[in-house]
């Protein structure tokens, strides 16, 4: 990791700004976390923030990318140089939550993590006539389909050096791997009959979805072990006394290079032809989301880690974190796309302890994502955030680095 820098007078002034607004980015947290909604119906918190941001001076657009509950809020600084090159910084933020467990997943804490940090940077940028461009994104559904995938690819992302965002966790994590994940949804098409008095007149649904339930199963005993594969029925049949004549399931598969999701996907596709096949039925199959894995850019990982570390962070080394992937994230095919980073900060420690029994995706941790304390760490984090970002902006040998280090990671995707 890069030696702690030593801050700027632009940095103490990012820092201050980002203190000046803490009750505001407190209250909303609080009233995101208070008002779950699922995603691309995040209407509460599209209102929320976008309000805010325009009321800070932000140029904002609502309902972004055709897409009701995105947004994007710009800033512009020529600076007092304007034949110098105008760098551009984005973050993320997210804020939709869980069926039934709500904010279990910390959205909430995101969101404002992306609203800390655009305003740290404008302060500076104003005060100090730094030139260069400021975007925060916000995007919808990362909990189901993913927001990001659509916005990038009608343009939302366009311009960027870099972008760059932070997930709540149990635990900080610098090099923090997700897995790129695919979502295939399909449908077996039979034939309906009297299951006692002509059965053999039906074609059985739910025998392609019991068939390819155990092939999937079968195929996890010869993949690679950093694979996953899940799937769930949705539709077993209609009743006991009819041979189905419908019958869904839906799948997801994860793997942490896009070859092996590729890979994955055809031998997924292949189990559920087959088992159309070999039932009689016909199949409609649908790929409804695909996640890429995540491209960490090392330059800004370890920027970010040294801001972390002067504000008493602990990270485990580059190597134990990418040994264990887990999870997965629409934040895979932004840095795929451009440079970026996705770390993760522990919400129940300011020492880095792990609470026992504490993980993502649980009423628990619903409840710790309103605390205090889990405040204090998402607004630590967004500093780190936000002074990686500056350092885009006044340091062009280090936005190259971050460059250099993404062209050559795109020959390993």
């Amino acid at each position: 990791m890069q030696d702690i820098p030593t801050l700027s007078e632009p940095a103490k002034d990012l820092l201050a700004a980002i203190d000046a607004a803490d009750a505001d980015l407190r209250d909303l947290s609080l009233q995101i976390h208070d008002n779950p909604e699922l995603g691309y119906q995040e209407h509460f918190a599209h209102k929320l923030l976008t309000d805010y941001l325009e009321n800070q001076g932000f140029n904002v657009t609502r309902h972004a990318c055709g897409i009701e509950t995105a947004f994007i809020a710009e800033c512009i600084c020529e600076g007092d140089d304007d034949s110098a090159p105008m760098r551009a910084v984005g973050f993320c933020s997210e804020f939709d939550a869980l069926p039934s467990i709500g904010h279990g997943c910390g959205h909430n804490l995101i969101a404002i993590s992306g609203v800390a940090a655009v305003l740290g940077i404008k302060a500076t940028m104003e005060k100090n006539r730094i030139r260069g461009k400021l975007r925060l994104l916000g995007t919808p559904a990362e909990e189901t389909l993913g927001g990001k995938r659509p916005m990038l690819e009608r343009g939302a992302f366009e311009g960027l050096d870099v972008c760059m965002m932070v997930h709540p966790g149990q635990f900080d994590v610098l090099y923090r791997q997700p897995l790129g994940v695919g979502r295939l949804e399909y449908e077996f098409h039979g034939r309906a009959s009297h299951a006692s008095s002509s059965p053999w007149e039906g074609i059985n649904a739910l025998d392609a979805v019991a068939m390819t339930y155990n092939a999937i199963g079968l195929l996890r005993q010869q993949t690679l072990p950093s694979n996953r594969i899940h799937s769930i029925i949705t539709n077993g049949g209609q009743a006991a006394n009819i041979i189905p004549e419908l019958a869904a399931m839906t799948t997801l598969y994860r793997a942490n290079k896009k070859e092996d999701l590729d890979k994955l996907h055809d031998q997924i596709v292949e189990i559920i032809e087959s088992s159309a096949e070999a039932s009689g039925c016909t199949v409609k199959i649908e790929k409804t989301m695909e996640y890429f894995p995540l491209n960490n850019n090392p330059p800004l990982a370890d920027r970010y880690g040294s801001y972390m570390t002067s504000f008493g962070v602990h990270y485990n080394p580059r190597e134990v974190d990418e040994a264990t992937p887990a999870g997965s994230t629409d934040m895979g095919n932004v840095t795929a796309a451009l440079p970026g980073i996705h770390p993760v900060f522990n919400i129940a420690s300011l020492e880095g302890v792990r609470e026992p029994g504490l993980s993502t995706h649980s009423a628990l941790f619903a409840e710790r994502a309103r605390t205090e304390l889990a405040h204090k760490t998402v607004i630590r984090a967004a500093k780190g955030l936000s002074l990686t970002g500056l350092d885009v902006l006044l340091d062009a040998e280090f936005t190259k680095a971050a460059r250099e280090a993404f062209e050559r990671s795109k020959k390993q995707l």
